[in-house]
């Protein structure tokens, strides 16, 4: 059995990553911000701590799953906080894993450092659009630091970024959009063929096992998505599947969004998010054996 390291344990995949590597008898060590009693774990605050707090011997595999997201508002007095916990505390992370005998260091990014093409067609990690806000920048420049290091390091690096991840005890805005969706306050949404892709928590957690277990991965970023195209009906009516409510048979029309974003530019980003492209392709790693395995209709359900 492997013993692994875990930051970000303590969130919507850390959790689901933890419990998956114990229910296989690995060892595992966690870094959070609170004690977790059950668990062999490190307090730790990337943003005030020292990275020498953390005690990387015997070690063998780490998931960085640590960092900032929430640029709501795209404040660029932020960048600096933004840069040192997305960016300067991985390539430390990864220097001194590599000094502890770390064998194997996955960082887990976002489908936001690539950006979006232009045209709306699908991204693959080819395809190095702007960066989607002060999170996208700073995964990216992580990244690009990463796979500099990984070139004169015997260390495995390997960088995964998931699309849009949804499971049980949902965050975030789709955690908004369910509760909204159960009182009954949200909008039955059009029936536009816009493109999302999303993956479930336990398909992710299984991409990131599977990674870490092939030579192939050494060096490479991967996109994991559920190799589906989604769009925000289907996505709505999921959620009043899983709520036990009714799916309406009608929706509102499209060109009540359209006003809305013309006459209120505050909504106009939140409805593009709504109700525009987001498609990436996860050919890539589907290439080396990942294969989706739960749908939008089993978004309460785990395996862990």
């Amino acid at each position: 059995m492997s013993s692994y390291l875990i930051t970000g344990a303590t969130g919507f995949i850390g959790k689901r990553l933890v419990r998956s590597l114990l229910s296989q008898n690995h060892k595992v060590k966690i870094v959070s911000r609170k004690l977790i009693p059950e668990f062999d774990s490190v307090v730790f605050d990337f943003e005030t701590d020292n990275l020498s707090k953390i005690n990387l011997q015997g070690i063998d595999i780490i998931f960085h799953l640590a960092g900032i997201a929430h640029d709501l508002n795209n404040n660029h007095n932020d960048l600096g906080l933004y840069r040192k916990i997305n960016v300067t505390s991985v390539i430390k992370l990864a220097k001194l894993a590599l000094k502890a005998g770390v064998k194997k260091f996955i960082f887990v990014s976002s489908v936001k450092a690539g950006g979006q093409k232009l045209d709306s067609s699908v991204s693959s990690e080819d395809c190095q659009g702007m960066p989607e806000g002060l999170y996208g920048q700073t995964k990216r420049e992580a990244e690009l630091k990463l796979l500099d290091f990984s070139l004169n390091s015997k260390m495995f690096i390997s960088i995964v970024r998931p699309a849009l991840v949804y499971g049980p005890d949902l965050k975030g805005n789709l955690k908004l959009m369910l509760e909204a969706i159960a009182k009954g306050w949200f909008p039955p949404l059009p029936r536009v063929k816009n493109r999302r892709s999303m993956v479930h928590v336990d398909d992710l957690v299984d991409a990131l096992q599977m990674v870490s277990k092939d030579s192939r991965a050494n060096g490479e970023i991967f996109i994991v998505t559920d190799g589906k195209a989604h769009t925000s009906r289907e996505l709505f009516e999921a959620m009043c599947y899983v709520l036990g409510k009714p799916i309406p048979n009608w929706s509102v029309p499209y060109f009540i969004f359209s006003l809305v974003a013309f006459f209120n530019s505050n909504m106009k980003q939140n409805i593009y998010k709504l109700l525009g492209d987001e498609y990436y392709s996860s050919e890539k790693i589907q290439s080396i054996g990942f294969k989706a395995k739960r749908s939008l209709r089993e978004m309460n359900e785990t395996s862990f």
